[in-house]
């Protein structure tokens, strides 16, 4: 490791005058060491050197790690070295932002308790607390906080830029980011800093930089990514370690300990933890599977069982006609496993505006096959029915259940259609529902479900929240879910379908003579 005190001062790199300022400079602003100078841990270094040594030049750095571990104070710090230190530029611009005003008051305030602390720095910055401004005395180097709360990301150009905790944003975008990054585009050097814990879903803007960085394909990116493994349990301390570099320096390891044993004995406390602890991929409320057990399901679906003659059972949930549709189909192998395949519709006309609506990749998935675009604003009905016809000509569907939700108008279409389809209605009650959560958990948990990674039925299942009656039953709610949930309700329907038919009841409405 790189360390600048026993390096010849005329030999510095970059790297090597911003560790010296803020180890010289800035003050410990809060916690056990509040008031002594900052001595940078080695993940902190490590940190700064890949940024600022990066011989390709860096535009955009991503730090992410637990909580507690001293990555805001880290990034304060380095905002000093902008405003007064050896990075200062004559009449820059600096901003910050997060997506509330609380959290965007953070990193200014520590900001200014460092230079409130320091002698040497409290002559060189004036703080201006109302507006959440700090000011380079001899650059003219301007500073302020924003929030995607209030519109003041625009009108800005800021040569550093800095995202705290942008893994609240929901979706692969947000209009406040696009602001502040598009923002750059006057400078030849700009930098975007982003520092966070873990966004929840791999559909989620932060987790689309991290994986991108991770391919290794743009060397003007360092991403310094510290996660326990997917598969970690709680109580394993290498797992703590990885999320929380700091641990036993920054991080006080009996405080994770607690806060840990506390998420063993009480489960609600799980997704929370481990998303917030150890940095995972996780919602911090309870999805009704967690990411460890869908993840078992992701192997290669064998696309060939579904037009072998095996009996294939679907699930039909039909949306509003503005919206996403699907059909899941299943069918089972000779080892008892389950595999599913999506056909998903949704209005082509309004992909890319709903897409925003719902922060998520509608055009990228439908480019790739996993959506299927209806030519117009709303779905036809006829299109669906189709496609259905088009299916059930290459497969023996034994049966599809469906939610009664616009049922009489999808009928018509397929008797105008010629396509006769055994289909039987499904409540999306708890009687009904109960029993098929249970199979398709027992499915899940059991290794015996394939979807292949499918990410929009992926995304679906991560948005997936179950709720309760008195008698403990238990149904999707979509009302409280945390997005789109209506693959993973067709999912669940055409796997009950299988498992859990009697005898076969025909829909004799809809087939046709």
């Amino acid at each position: 490791m790189r360390d600048w005190a026993g390096v010849d001062p005329k030999k510095w790199t970059v790297g090597d005058r911003v560790c010296c300022f803020i180890e010289t400079y800035c003050i410990v602003p809060e916690g056990q060491f509040v008031g002594k100078p900052m001595r940078l841990a080695p993940f902190q270094r490590k940190f700064l050197y890949d940024v600022f040594d990066n011989l390709a030049g860096t535009r955009r750095a991503i730090l992410s790690m637990a909580r507690k571990n001293g990555k805001t104070a880290l990034i304060a710090a380095l905002l000093l070295a902008y405003i007064c230190g050896p990075l200062s530029l004559r009449n820059a611009q600096i901003v910050s932002g997060a997506m509330s005003r609380d959290q965007a008051s953070i990193l200014f305030a520590l900001a200014a308790k460092m230079v409130r602390a320091s002698p040497a720095l409290s002559g060189l910055v004036r703080i201006v607390p109302s507006g959440k401004r700090l000011i380079g005395l001899v650059r003219n180097v301007e500073y302020r906080a924003l929030s995607a709360e209030a519109s003041t990301a625009f009108g800005i150009s800021p040569l550093v830029a800095i995202l705290d905790e942008v893994g609240q944003v929901v979706g692969p975008t947000s209009p406040f980011v696009d602001a502040i990054v598009t923002s750059q585009g006057a400078h030849e050097q700009p930098l975007l800093i982003a520092i966070s814990t873990q966004a929840p879903t791999d559909a989620d803007m932060l987790s689309i930089w991290i994986d991108d960085a991770g391919r290794g394909e743009d060397p003007h990116t360092v991403c310094h990514l510290h996660a326990a493994a997917k598969d970690a349990e709680l109580d394993d301390p290498t797992a703590w370690a990885a999320a929380n570099p700091g641990l036993d320096i920054i991080r006080n390891r009996k405080d994770l300990e607690t806060q840990i044993k506390a998420a063993m004995r009480l489960p609600a406390l799980e997704n929370s933890v481990r998303n917030l602890l150890l940095n995972q991929r996780v919602q911090r409320m309870a999805p009704f599977l967690t990411p460890t057990v869908w993840e078992w399901g992701n192997r290669p679906v064998d696309t060939d069982l579904f037009t072998s003659g095996r009996p294939v059972y679907g699930g039909l949930d039909l949306s509003v006609r503005t919206d996403l549709s699907a059909l899941v189909l299943a069918v089972e192998d000779d080892a008892g496993a389950i595999h599913l395949l999506p056909r998903i519709w949704t209005p082509a006309d309004t992909l890319r505006d709903r897409g925003l609506h719902d922060r998520a990749p509608y055009p990228a998935w439908a480019d790739m096959g996993l959506l299927i675009a209806v030519p117009g604003k709303v779905l036809d009905y006829d299109f669906l029915a189709a496609e259905i016809g088009a299916l059930s000509g290459t497969m023996q569907i034994a049966e599809i259940a469906y939610d009664r939700w616009n049922i009489d108008v999808m009928r018509q279409s397929l008797n105008r259609m010629g396509v006769p389809i055994n289909l039987k209605s499904f409540g999306q009650g708890f009687k009904d529902f109960s029993p098929a959560v249970a199979i398709f958990e027992e499915m899940a948990i059991g290794q015996r479900l394939v979807h292949g990674g499918n990410p929009v039925l992926s995304w679906c299942m991560a948005n997936t929240t179950i709720e309760r009656d008195a008698t403990n039953a238990r149904k999707p709610n979509k009302a409280k879910s945390f997005g789109r949930i209506d693959p993973a309700v067709a999912a669940i329907m055409a796997v009950a379908a299988m498992k859990l038919q009697t005898e076969p009841t025909l829909d004799m409405a809809a087939i046709v003579f």
